[in-house]
């Protein structure tokens, strides 16, 4: 088993454990110099969480280093290979677009990756240029940093570059680099990779022993610990999706390469929070047939979790393949269960009771049925229960139970109102919103993302400060569809 103690630099302090594995599962490569980096986001906080502060103290070496112009003394970055299913097809894929420029250890003990996305071609970009635009970038840094506030498991934007490069998608776009940081980027298309390389079952346990020292160290001890590795990741998926549910978030691109191992948000191209509420919701402009919708992630998430348990099957007992199958299955009680739990708090119910389950599936039917807001209308519930807020007359039965089910806990109703709003944001990332922001900072005005920014940190207080951001899309301000980077 790879010793993930070992690898570090006497330099800039990263280290490579990742190296130790089979050279089929990365390839050495430095990122392509960009010609003129300039800092267009730096995030403090996470900065001085990791600690990175006495190496990058001054915003020319930022731009350098976190642009890729600049390989820091020490590094010697890596592309990570890895296959996927997308929309349901296997491909070989791997990092076409990113190098992790390293492994970093935060003030607290934790490992975390530093990656580069958009720092130039490595032997799998295929026919891809290697680079990002700025506006995918500040998108992905919004709404990952977003998703930090929220509470839900998620890679983490350290920085924005702009390249001083130009990036061609349809049309002309300015080039930026983002400094993704993660526990580690290794997916369940990692696994899928493994498994076909020529060490197969080898490589897989390789993998798998690594994964479980750096991020399930529980598990090593475990009768079957490969077995308690899949159920880990299953309970670390149920939990992660069910949170996505609870917040109206589509991730819009759930192929098996983008489903992280230890349970983060993973890779922010076509994701959209919704506005109105339906099941039915795609935004991604290349779903055409609606795999990822809302209501289909659970179901999406347990394909994947199929794949990366097909790759364990070698490591497995002699039944593995039924205890497989079992852990599997678990998953949909284990997500119903986190989504329930969590659709209570929303509507201020201590613990759940027999009869909640159909309140909270009438209410959404009442939602779509009305094409309420999803994220003003838990927000609306409260300040009715405070008399402030008005309904519809067609929501009178449905609010009768909900008001009924709350007095019988016994709790004044101003107190059940202040711990719904403890949990149901007022600020989310809204599409119209981001893409206002983008829009200005593709023109130079970075005012805007900041002010978004600022709102997203404390996304469940309404003050006259963030009104703009909480406000929905009007009628032409509807953004229907969102695009990969690529």
């Amino acid at each position: 088993m790879p010793d993930v103690s070992d690898g570090r630099s006497s330099d800039w302090p990263f280290s490579y454990t990742y190296t130790q594995l089979p050279a089929e599962l990365w390839v050495r490569i430095d990122p392509e110099p960009v010609p003129a980096p300039t800092l267009a986001v730096w995030n403090d906080a996470l900065a001085e969480a990791l600690g990175i502060d006495p190496w990058a103290a001054d915003e020319h070496t930022r731009a350098a280093v976190f642009s890729g112009r600049h390989l820091p003394p020490g590094a010697a970055p890596i592309a990570q290979a890895y296959a996927g299913h997308q929309f349901g097809h296997f491909n070989l894929l791997g990092d076409g677009r990113v190098v992790l420029l390293g492994e970093w250890l935060t003030p607290s003990g934790k490992r975390v990756d530093i990656q580069l996305k958009g720092s130039g071609r490595t032997p799998f970009s295929r026919r891809g240029d290697g680079r990002a635009a700025l506006g995918p970038m500040l998108r992905e840094f919004l709404v990952s940093e977003g998703m930090v506030s929220l509470g839900i498991p998620t890679t983490r934007s350290l920085a924005v570059v702009r390249t001083g490069e130009t990036v061609w998608r349809e049309r002309a776009h300015p080039g930026a680099v983002l400094t993704r940081v993660a526990q580690s980027h290794i997916r369940v298309g990692t696994f899928e990779w493994a498994a076909r390389t020529e060490g197969r079952a080898e490589t897989v346990r390789q993998l798998a022993d690594y994964v479980i020292q750096r991020h399930f160290p529980d598990v090593a001890n475990a009768s079957t610990p490969y077995l308690a590795l899949l159920q880990a990741v299953i309970a670390r998926q149920a939990e992660l999706v069910s949170q996505w549910l609870q917040v109206g978030f589509v991730h819009g691109v759930m192929n098996s390469d983008n489903m992280s191992i230890v349970g983060e948000t993973l890779d922010y191209g076509p994701c959209a929070f919704m506005d109105v509420y339906h099941p039915e919701t795609v935004f991604s402009s290349i779903d055409t047939g609606g795999r990822y919708a809302y209501a289909n992630q659970p179901t999406m998430a347990v394909w994947n979790l199929a794949r990366f348990a097909e790759t364990l099957l070698p490591l497995l007992p002699p039944d593995g393949k039924e205890t497989a199958q079992a852990a599997l299955a678990a998953f949909n009680e284990q997500i119903q269960t986190h989504w329930l739990q969590g659709m209570g708090r929303k509507l201020g119910l201590r613990s759940l009771q027999v009869d909640d389950t159909t309140l909270i599936h009438d209410l959404l039917a009442e939602m779509a049925a009305q094409q309420a807001d999803f994220t003003l209308t838990f927000r609306l519930l409260a300040h009715w229960l405070r008399g402030s807020a008005v309904f519809d007359p067609a929501w009178e039965g449905w609010l009768t139970r909900w008001r009924q089910r709350l007095v019988q806990q016994g709790e004044p109703l101003e107190a059940v109102a202040a711990a719904m709003d403890a949990v149901n944001p007022a600020v989310i990332p809204r599409n119209h919103h981001v893409e206002q922001v983008l829009i200005a900072a593709e023109s130079g005005d970075l005012g805007p993302l900041y002010a978004l920014w600022r709102a997203l940190q404390k996304p469940f207080e309404e003050t006259p400060e963030n009104a703009r951001w909480r406000q929905p899309p009007k009628p032409h301000e509807r953004v229907t569809q969102t695009f990969c980077g690529t």
